[in-house]
């Protein structure tokens, strides 16, 4: 046992969100998604300014717009996510050479085994509370002068403390839980914030009355056990009362990324399931890009009604984080599965994980042929029917990529010949609208172009700070 709260963790703000408003002063204090931009598109983050209206992640985008139809809806830029991580990272390394990276925003540090380990060792409890809230204050503000973000951070005993802390610490500040004080922080709050905890153990918990973290450690070890199975009760049993021993493993490398849903009604509709697949997909897609990760080989979960479960897997010639490509092998996995008697739980997965993405020039191929086709739907309609206005952000299909195959993305970063660097507000009906501004600077004009005008071109985003 631990006599100083010496982990801490450490949670961004609505990272992605937080990331774009800082490069875009426009932006800055509005609301902003961030997600897949298709029909099907996923909210990835939304700023907290989204959040008062509703808008949360994992959330379908078409419930977003209608949530909040004036927000500034984004594609994502990975590129810029990495290297703002890349310094939050090296600042958290610079406390303790024990930092475990959940994603790309989020990780646990060690402080006990770093440069203030000693310090932390001859302090009373008292003392080296302290000492951890000031050397926590000081990570918030070291953060905010190299990237211009806010981070939220708990400290604990334990991992399991630590993140609740943080959670209640939301959003930019700093919650310190004392040694011995775990059980009354526990108690009020509902089964759902114990890790392992989802959808399906928190109905089966309600169902016998067990609502809040109080409610499991007074029903015992046995009962949750008889209830949930000997691992999963054991180990809930343990966190409801605050036994959590878990080391911060460094650079932890997951082996592979997946989600997976249990559906109240067990589906026996070919087509239902293949669009949950989808579903399911684009929400697996996110975790894999938010850490910064790619994966060769697909992984298909299915659980059917008698609670046998399947597993089906293709493994790709080269790493990919193509939503596409993934969604594509994960339909084709489904279709080899016999689905008599209905299936009551799908996960989707990637596994044989990478750092980088190849080529691929199979999924560039098959993207360009369906942006082919689309154009020649588009004109073969226009032809017939009157031409309609694009909702403000979104680009009809056959201009979203011009002749010369460049596609212009909302958020996307550019640079223009004459007018230098900015950001795509929208494209549609042969023109993009550009909004030149930098994070160092105030709001920005806004110009229109030809979607393939010789002078704008693609660009690397620019550092939050100079």
């Amino acid at each position: 046992m631990r006599t100083v709260p010496s982990i801490i963790h450490l949670d961004m703000d609505a990272f992605f969100a937080a990331v774009e408003q800082a490069s875009k002063p426009s932006l800055r204090g509005k609301p902003v998604v961030v997600g897949g931009l298709g029909g099907r598109g996923v909210v990835s983050t939304a700023s907290y300014e989204a959040r008062r209206f509703g808008v949360h992640s994992a959330m379908p985008m078409a419930q977003a717009r209608r949530l909040c139809p004036n927000a500034a809806f984004l594609a994502g830029r990975f590129q810029a996510y990495r290297q703002v991580s890349e310094i939050v990272m090296g600042l958290l390394r610079e406390l303790s050479p024990l930092v475990e990276p959940l994603s790309l925003d989020e990780a646990f540090v060690d402080l006990e085994a770093g440069p203030y380990g000693p310090a932390l060792a001859d302090a009373g409890p008292q003392e080296g509370a302290q000492l951890v809230r000031a050397i926590a204050e000081d990570l918030r503000a070291d953060i905010h002068a190299r990237t211009a973000l806010t981070g939220s951070v708990g400290a604990a005993g334990s991992k399991l403390m630590a993140k609740i802390a943080s959670e209640q610490a939301k959003p930019d500040g700093l919650v310190l839980i004392g040694i011995g004080s775990e059980r009354a922080v526990l108690s009020p709050l509902p089964v759902r914030a114990l890790p392992g905890v989802g959808p399906a153990t928190e109905q089966a918990l309600r169902r016998v009355g067990l609502a809040t973290v109080a409610d499991l450690a007074e029903a015992g070890e046995e009962e949750l056990v008889q209830l949930l199975g000997r691992a999963h009760g054991t180990g809930l049993y343990a966190t409801s009362i605050g036994l959590d021993e878990r080391e911060v493993v460094p650079d932890r490398d997951a082996k592979s990324v997946s989600v997976e849903d249990t559906f109240e009604v067990d589906l026996a509709d070919r087509d239902v399931i293949l669009r949950q697949v989808e579903v399911l997909t684009a929400r697996c897609v996110q975790r894999l890009r938010a850490a910064g990760r790619s994966g060769r080989t697909v992984v298909l979960k299915v659980r059917r009604f008698d609670f046998s479960t399947l597993t089906r897997s293709e493994t790709l010639r080269a790493p990919t984080d193509d939503e596409g490509v993934i969604a594509e092998t994960a339909r084709r996995l489904a279709m080899q599965v016999d689905i008599t008697g209905g299936v009551r739980l799908l996960g989707v997965g990637v596994s044989q994980l990478a750092d980088f993405t190849q080529e691929d020039l199979f999924a560039q191929a098959a993207a360009q042929a369906q942006a082919q086709a689309t154009a020649e739907a588009g004109e073969a309609a226009d032809a017939t029917e009157e031409p309609s206005e694009p909702e403000p952000g979104e680009a009809r299909a056959k201009d979203a990529v011009p002749p010369t195959g460049r596609r212009w993305l909302p958020g996307q970063d550019v640079t223009h010949a004459e007018y230098g660097p900015g950001w795509v507000q929208g494209s549609g009906v042969g023109r993009v609208t550009v909004r030149f501004e930098t994070p160092y600077g105030p709001p920005g004009r806004v110009r229109t172009f030809a979607i393939d005008d010789p002078g704008l071109e693609p660009a690397d985003p620019l550092p939050l700070r100079q």
